[in-house]
């Protein structure tokens, strides 16, 4: 019996559906180990927001007294409180019907046709929740290294995120947020590594000192991550440090220079977080800050050899009266290390990626054209109700 629209309706959300789950669980670093921490997914979201009390100040009205003196005045435990707002994202894959036709006439073709594009969009869509995880919600993918004169070009600090092929907006965050970018829904067409050079499609523009790149549209509408939770400035879910200093999370800078990693400075963060209530359960690092680790251990004649801990996670320890997960992520930024606390991170969201399938139909005819299409969506926001329990070391000398 042929394959109708019906049964392919069913196999793609049997198979690919939970195929999409599996593979951003076991293969993005950072955004799995908080997904399997303590504090795990919370999905009781309901509505757009999720709202919760913090502790943020302990209670004044302590003293001693001589005998027959006044007490002190009363006090209360400070609390605040957080707002998260959820974050909305969505993965679109479109068939031809020409395609389509082949689940009658050659399932096979149709198949293999189909497992390519679902199998390419769940893995753009892991690697873009990883690389979310480490950004500040802005979308940024590239920041530019200075100004430009009506050219097709534009040179930034990395090219970490970037890909050939990717539509993209280009402008300041005054621009982009005004909806007037130096340049809109533009496509990568090259990318030189070594000089850091970005060619893009259309007309030539000029562009500002500080212009980001970012996926179209995607302006200030994906999900916090690690650069705007793990910092000690700027607000973030309704509470600002500057007026609740307890919110600041702990940030080991040095101006842009670039310094040896060394375990002193290791020691010292981790016990800053302590000093904070926190544990630090987990330490994330760029490829050339692990190898820099490696190099600190083999020059102490340490001979490190990768560790299996909690969690599935397999990296180098660090030891600061216990043992300590070190883990390199290809996404994290580069010259930087984060300790993470990662009971005090969560993943809020109604559900995992799923597709959209309100009208019964996951295969969705696209107007006016010869062609189906499937929408994966997720509403989720990465969160902390303790801020201050992680930590960032920035400018590190990479080995």
């Amino acid at each position: 019996m042929p394959a109708t629209l019906t049964t392919v309706n069913s196999i793609t959300k049997e198979v690919y559906q939970g195929k999409i789950q599996n593979q951003l669980q076991e293969e993005a670093v950072g955004y799995k180990r908080v997904e399997q921490s303590s504090a795990g997914v919370e999905s009781q979201v309901g509505g757009k927001y999720v709202t919760f009390p913090i502790r943020v100040r302990r209670n004044a009205g302590i003293g001693y007294r001589n005998e027959l003196e006044q007490l002190q005045a009363g006090g209360q435990q400070g609390y605040n409180s957080v707002r998260v707002g959820l974050k909305y994202g969505y993965g679109r894959v479109r068939l031809s019907g020409q395609t389509f036709e082949l689940a009658d006439k050659n399932y096979q073709a149709f198949a293999s046709a189909m497992d390519l594009e679902m199998s390419g969009l769940k893995g753009d869509i892991q690697k873009d929740v990883n690389r979310i995880f480490y950004g500040d919600g802005s979308g940024a993918l590239a920041i530019s290294t200075g100004t430009t004169t009506t050219v097709n070009t534009i040179t930034v600090t990395s090219t970490k995120y970037l890909e050939v092929g990717q539509q993209i907006d280009l402008g300041t965050a005054a621009q982009l947020l005004a909806s007037t970018p130096a340049g809109a829904n533009r496509q990568i067409t090259a990318i030189n590594k070594s000089t850091k050079v970005v060619t893009f499609d259309g007309a030539a523009i000029s562009t500002a000192t500080s212009t980001l790149i970012v996926r179209t549209g995607n302006y200030n509408r994906e999900p916090n991550g690690l650069k705007s939770i793990v910092t000690s400035t700027g607000a973030l879910f309704n509470v600002d440090p500057a007026t609740e200093p307890s919110w600041a999370a702990i940030v080991d800078a040095n101006g842009g220079s670039n310094r040896a990693l060394s375990e002193s400075l290791m020691i010292t963060n981790t016990d800053n977080a302590r000093i904070n209530g926190g544990k630090t359960s987990l330490i994330l690092m760029s490829l050339g800050v692990r190898r820099a680790y490696f190099n600190l251990l083999s020059q102490q004649r340490r001979y490190p050899s990768t560790t299996n801990f909690a969690g599935g996670v397999t990296g180098l320890a660090f030891n600061n009266g216990r043992e300590i997960p070190c883990v390199e992520d290809i996404d994290c930024p580069d010259n930087t290390m984060y300790g993470l606390d990662e009971s005090s991170l969560k993943i809020y969201r109604d559900e995992p990626w799923s597709f959209m399938e309100r009208d019964g139909s996951i295969w969705k005819w696209v107007h006016d054209f010869d062609a189906y299409e499937a929408i994966l969506k997720q509403y989720w926001e990465i969160g902390t109700n303790r801020r201050n329990a992680n930590f960032v070391v920035q400018d590190l000398t990479e080995g």
